[in-house]
């Protein structure tokens, strides 16, 4: 047992979702007369009141440009700003604040590295690998490095119920292997990944890794130093923080030999005309007038989660996929892809004679919000050779209830469309 279950006996009893709903405004909401149901949380989930609270706050009291003032406000903004920086530190256990960096999310984090550490220390030749599960995020960035310095792109193949082929990414390994850019959990199927085991092997063949976060840091612990990834990038929205802040955690080693991404503002250490030099760490990578409001209120929603026990959280989200996979399953025509027994908090789903968008435009009548298309990630719906899918996922203040509502709201779909 943890310390912390032994200091609180309600560290591991289930989650009060009652309680933890009214913690988000937008729940309480109807959409065409009833009930909202949010089904959407891997594109975005919603804010609870204490991140609302922090953001206006912040704007209300405190606000100021960080890192230039010596007056009250810039210094309590400053300090605030920094405070974040040593809660994702803490949160994803970084050996220093120095490793982390403030981007817009996880697709500038991505971008940041192709940039700063692969268009400057991969050569002609070298090999990125990247694997069908991924989202536009994580490939696009590379491509584009690979286009301007003749690198090669390497497909990490997946299996039938949409696995990593680990056979075939040993055997993609090799001496010229010097990324391996990979999701912890596919936004499109909710496949976890073997990530421990992928990190391993990368290392072993001398490869860093970018650990794409996105939704794993939502849903589990995240130890940046038991995982031993060289990189890792979430977006704060999708972890119940506001929009327009995010992370990337980078080993010191690495960001020390990482040329800036962007230039100006507070990275720099001295600028003449004829030349500049930059700071050391984080604050290299950190041009410009930061999301001041939205990364200071992200604290709050890592508070936030923390306090509710990323376990339980887990557990919860857990019982929801269960009972989803068995109430979909159910439905006549219904056809879920992702099947690994590693799956997380989605369910992503066809239905026989109905296209995607149909389904999605009829169940939002009935107050049931879900996402459909390709989900940023056509080559995953490539491998299944459809166009788009349906996708419902779950966030920590879903019930059962909301599940069924969807499934009522599919024998609609199925009841217009014969």
């Amino acid at each position: 047992m943890s310390k912390a279950a032994v200091s609180n006996p309600l560290a591991n009893a289930p989650l009060d979702i009652a309680r933890i709903r009214k913690d988000f405004p937008i729940l309480s909401r109807e959409v065409y007369g009833k009930p909202l149901v949010f089904l959407d949380s891997a594109a975005s989930a919603q804010k609870p009141q204490v991140v609302i609270d922090a953001e206006r706050h912040c704007y209300e009291e405190e606000y100021a440009n960080v890192h230039r003032g010596v007056y009250y406000l810039s210094q309590m903004a400053t300090e605030k700003f920094e405070a974040t920086r040593t809660r994702v530190r803490e949160f994803i256990n970084a050996a220093s604040d120095d490793e982390i960096v403030f981007t817009r999310g996880g697709t500038e984090a991505v971008n940041l590295v192709a940039s700063s550490y692969a268009r400057h220390h991969l050569e002609p030749g070298d090999e990125i690998l990247i694997s069908e599960l991924e989202h536009h995020s994580n490939i696009v960035p590379w491509q584009l490095a690979a286009e301007e310095k003749a690198l090669t792109i390497v497909p990490i193949p997946i299996l039938d119920d949409g696995q990593i082929d680990m056979a075939a990414y040993r055997d993609a390994l090799g001496p010229r292997s010097k990324i391996v850019a990979i999701t912890q959990m596919s936004n499109a199927l909710g496949v976890v990944t073997p990530i421990h085991e992928i990190i391993r092997l990368a290392h072993d063949a001398g490869a860093k890794v970018l650990v794409d976060g996105c939704q794993a840091i939502t849903h589990s612990h995240v130890d940046v130093q038991d995982l031993d990834c060289d990189f890792y990038v979430f977006s704060g929205h999708k972890i119940y923080g506001p929009t327009g802040a995010g992370a990337l955690y980078a080993k010191a080693e690495l960001l020390d030999m990482m040329a800036p991404y962007q230039g100006g503002g507070e990275m720099i250490a001295r600028v003449s005309l004829q030349k500049s030099t930059f700071k050391n760490g984080a604050a290299k990578f950190e041009a410009g007038t930061p999301a001041i409001a939205q990364v200071i209120a992200l604290k709050a929603a890592l508070d936030y989660v923390a306090d509710l026990g990323m376990d339980r959280i887990a557990d919860h989200e857990h019982m929801l996929l269960e009972y989803a996979t068995d109430r979909l399953s159910a439905v006549d025509g219904l056809r879920i892809y992702g099947t690994a027994p590693a799956k997380a908090s989605i369910v992503s789903f066809t239905l026989d004679g109905v296209h995607p968008h149909d389904i999605g435009t009829i169940v939002d009548r009935e107050g049931v919000a879900v996402r459909v298309g390709h989900h940023c990630a056509q080559p995953v719906m490539q491998r299944f050779d459809i166009a788009a899918t349906v996708r419902a996922s779950f966030g920590l203040y879903n019930t059962t209830d909301d599940i069924d509502r969807l499934a009522e709201a599919l024998g609609a779909v199925k009841e217009m469309f014969g």
